[in-house]
C-alpha cells in the first residue's frame, strides 16, 4: 500500500511490559499506544515548483514514537489496526 504526499502507514507496537520490566495488565494492552513500526511511506510532499518532492526521512521497518490520541485516522485492514498520519506528525525515530 503506497501512502500519498508525506503521509506514513504505522502499525502500534501492543506493549505488554515496560521499559522497567513491569507487566501490564489486559486493559492497559488493549488501550492505544504510542510506539509503532513504520509499513509504508509516501514520496513525499509536493514543493511549491509543482515538480520537486520533499524527500522522506522514515522508511519502512523503522520504530517510531507518535502522537496517538490527538493526530492521525485509525483504520482496520484484515482485522489489523493501523494509524494514518503525515510524517511531520511522528515525534522521533526510536
Amino acid at each position: 500500500m503506497l501512502m500519498l504526499d508525506n503521509r506514513v502507514l504505522i502499525r502500534p507496537i501492543e506493549q505488554t511490559k515496560t521499559s522497567g520490566g513491569i507487566y501490564l495488565p489486559d486493559k492497559r494492552k488493549r488501550e492505544p499506544t504510542e510506539h509503532g513500526i513504520v509499513v509504508s511511506v509516501g514520496l513525499g510532499k509536493l514543493l511549491k515548483d509543482g515538480k520537486t518532492r520533499s524527500p522522506m526521512q522514515l522508511k519502512p521497518g523503522d520504530e517510531v514514537v507518535m502522537h496517538y490520541k490527538h493526530v492521525g485516522v485509525e483504520v482496520k485492514i484484515a482485522d489489523v489496526r493501523y494509524r494514518i498520519m503525515r510524517e511531520t506528525d511522528v515525534l522521533t525515530k526510536v
